[in-house]
């Protein structure tokens, strides 16, 4: 089969290769799933020059998203049809025409969904549930400044928080985006984050600041964020897309009486079994329901990987960019 390996850790994806490598069997308990759609998300681009948390050993495939079709199954596997549209997730390995996973991993893929939107829908919107839901218990009516807005996890965000009944702020550096992200989801207000956005934020809700930050950004824009904040607020600490890991002086939470909250949604499944079920489940049955929809910018096959992986690096992506086979 053919799938994108990286050989070796170098920047600019210099390290990587699309090869012929051998077609997984599926052990006990597997599914060999053939692959249709495999999202490009950030953490695939740091593994590739590993400055990610999870180090993978030389040479592995990348992808964390993946949606397609159940090709075989392992012993022990019932209650899935061989042919049947499923979508997964998997710390590596999607960028590949197969790939074996766990039964358990893999979910009916929603009929409202495409292959395309499928893949792109898991990883965003499972970080965007854990952290507005679980980790800043946003409510209906609050305020919520959503950094990143035209991300991949930014998108997913605006979506689901207004799904919640929230009043989103949706932010970003760009006035095209932001006119893209209006026509895609009609976030309560937009916010151009050059030159700064306090003043801006505080006028759109009548001088108290928001109650809740989704900040993938980090760097001044979260410098500029934590004075964004009303009294009780909540910093979402999801990543630091724009290389700079910030700094708070323990005084503004303390004199603000804000929270600064990390997010990982697949740590927090991990340390929450039952908790991390639930919202797969809730994430799940509101794609089914169309309740959400993830937005797809770009359906590129695998031979233009390289030009997926720089969409998403080079910040051009709206949504997601996802490689199709």
């Amino acid at each position: 089969m053919k799938a994108l390996v990286v050989e070796r850790l170098a920047p600019d994806f210099a390290g990587c290769a699309v090869r012929d490598v051998p077609t997984p069997t599926p052990g006990p308990g597997e599914v060999l799933v053939r692959i249709r759609a495999a999202s490009v998300n950030f953490p695939d681009l740091l593994m590739t020059r590993g400055e990610y948390q999870l180090k993978p050993d030389l040479p592995f495939t990348p992808g964390l998203d993946f949606a397609g079709e159940a090709a075989a199954l392992g012993e022990g596997v019932t209650g899935l049809e061989i042919g049947a549209a499923v979508v997964g997730g998997a710390r590596t390995g999607a960028f590949a025409q197969y790939i074996a996973v766990p039964a358990r991993a893999l979910k009916p893929k929603p009929a409202r969904l495409s292959f395309a939107e499928a893949a792109s829908y898991g990883a965003a919107y499972l970080t965007a549930r854990v952290a507005l839901a679980r980790r800043a218990n946003l409510q209906p009516g609050e305020w919520v400044l959503v950094h990143g807005a035209a991300g991949g996890v930014g998108l997913a965000a605006v979506d689901l928080a207004k799904a919640m009944g929230a009043k989103v702020i949706a932010a970003s550096a760009s006035d095209d985006k932001l006119a893209e992200v209006s026509r895609l989801y009609a976030p309560d207000a937009v916010v151009n984050v050059t030159g700064g956005f306090r003043d801006r934020v505080k006028e759109i809700t009548g001088g108290r600041g928001v109650d809740v930050v989704y900040d993938p950004v980090g760097g001044e824009v979260f410098d500029e964020s934590l004075r964004c904040l009303a009294f009780d607020g909540r910093l979402l600490v999801v990543g630091f897309a724009s290389g700079r890991i910030p700094t708070v002086s323990a005084n503004i939470p303390l004199i603000k009486g804000i929270s600064v909250m990390g997010v990982r949604a697949g740590e927090y499944g991990r340390q929450f079994p039952d908790r991390g079920a639930e919202d797969q489940v809730a994430v799940w049955t509101m794609a089914e329901a169309g309740t959400v929809r993830p937005h797809v910018h770009a359906e590129l096959p695998l031979e233009r990987w390289r030009e997926a992986f720089e969409l998403l690096a080079q910040r051009r992506v709206i949504g997601k960019a996802v490689v199709i086979f």
